[in-house]
């Protein structure tokens, strides 16, 4: 008898299948835009903090539900103390890292995005208020001198002169502070974004001009909400890691993380760092770093599929093996995933990925779909309906 193709194998899965539109606004970062320090850098990628907290509630009602079903008689509810350590190694710009530390949980993030990592660093840091301000207020009233900096090509499009030239005096002193630069260095990345005649379309930056607001205005003005999103954001003793790293190889110690919220990359082919060239000059890369993540092995597995999917399988495999290896016994895992149309097919990611989880040892408990669209061909053949969907599992 002929064995079955793993895509065959994947679509019994299928029946995991738990719809939640009510969830497909969380699952975008859209809500994260009204957030106090969530909304500090824009990244169309993340999802919101909203869908952190209903998956940590849901955590928490799981292990409640355990306990009472072991006859304990005061069920554990969902603290620092029961959910320690939370990973997430593809951070983007620490949408789940914020949210458990306000929490009061200990988290790690990783991810390969230089400027979503330092936004991630930047946003979970602790800071002195009265130091911040006292900064400020230095910074602001500092003499301008003009200064002749060579800026990447794509800054004499996206910039007025005038603007480039603040971008330059700020850029020099801000780095001149030693302490706290960075969270003035991330206040002017988010003032020149604003600044700029930038317009980020999918994978693309395209140039619309139109008047635009003076940068120095515009970064007193973000150096002030930032101060002011402090002021009224928890605080707690949580500890927070972001790191930039690879999480096909994550650094971390055998059966430590007691939950995983994540998002790897989608399939869909597309190269997101390009798109935050402008911010990831700031911090030290002239170019848009290659892309070492999720879907570029060369390899030969999952012929059943696209050659593109087959690398993407294979990348996510590692990182499921990487997750396995250091969570610990009953972790409790929410990996958001969305399907993908490749060469002219349409690829059930949510349910590969499951079958691929539980090979490893995932008990896989639900597949919630939260968001559908169609899949089109040459912006209007639809071809088919894909899926945002939600693994929810557990290491058994």
């Amino acid at each position: 008898m002929k064995s079955m193709s793993i895509i065959e194998e994947s679509q019994k899965y299928a029946a995991l299948l738990e719809h939640k539109p009510e969830l497909g606004p969380a699952a975008t970062f859209v809500p994260n835009k009204a957030e106090p320090v969530y909304n500090w850098l824009y990244y169309k990628e993340g999802f919101s903090k909203e869908l952190v907290n209903w998956l940590l509630d849901y955590f928490s009602a799981q292990q409640t539900s355990e306990n009472e079903t072991q006859n304990q008689t005061t069920p554990k509810a969902l603290d620092s103390s029961e959910f320690q350590l939370v990973l997430d190694p593809f951070c983007g710009v620490g949408t789940t890292l914020l949210a458990c530390k306000q929490k009061g949980i200990n988290s790690i993030g990783y991810d390969v995005q230089p400027a979503a990592v330092f936004a991630s660093m930047v946003k979970t840091k602790n800071y002195d208020l009265d130091e911040l301000k006292e900064q400020a207020r230095l910074l602001l009233k500092k003499k301008f001198i003009r200064l002749d900096k060579k800026f990447p090509p794509l800054f004499y499009r996206a910039f007025s002169k005038y603007a480039l030239e603040d971008i330059a005096f700020f850029d020099s002193e801000i780095r001149e502070m030693g302490n706290n630069n960075d969270f003035f260095l991330l206040a002017l990345i988010n003032a020149a974004i604003k600044c700029s005649y930038v317009w980020k379309d999918g994978a693309v930056i395209k140039i619309r001009k139109a008047p635009k607001p003076p940068l120095r205005v515009m970064l007193r003005k973000t150096i002030y909400r930032m101060i002011k999103d402090l002021e009224a954001s928890p605080q707690t003793g949580a500890h927070c890691v972001a790191e930039m790293k690879d999480a096909r190889q994550l650094d971390l110690e055998p059966g430590i993380i007691d939950a995983v919220i994540t998002s790897p990359p989608y399939l869909n082919n597309i190269d997101y760092t390009k798109v935050y060239e402008i911010e990831n000059y700031f911090l030290g890369y002239p170019k848009p770093p290659l892309r070492s993540f999720i879907g570029f092995s060369d390899v030969e597995e999952f012929s059943e599929l696209p050659a593109s999917a087959r690398a993407y399988f294979t990348d996510m495999k590692k990182v499921l093996y990487e997750l396995y290896r250091v969570s610990k016994s009953s972790a409790k895992l929410a990996v958001v995933v969305g399907n993908g149309y490749v060469d002219g097919v349409i690829v059930d990611s949510d349910l590969l990925l499951a079958k691929m989880a539980e090979g490893m040892g995932f008990n896989v408990e639900k597949i919630f779909v939260v968001n559908e669209r169609f899949a089109l061909e040459e912006r209007t053949k639809k071809k088919g309906v894909l899926r945002e969907s939600i693994i929810v599992m557990e290491k058994i």
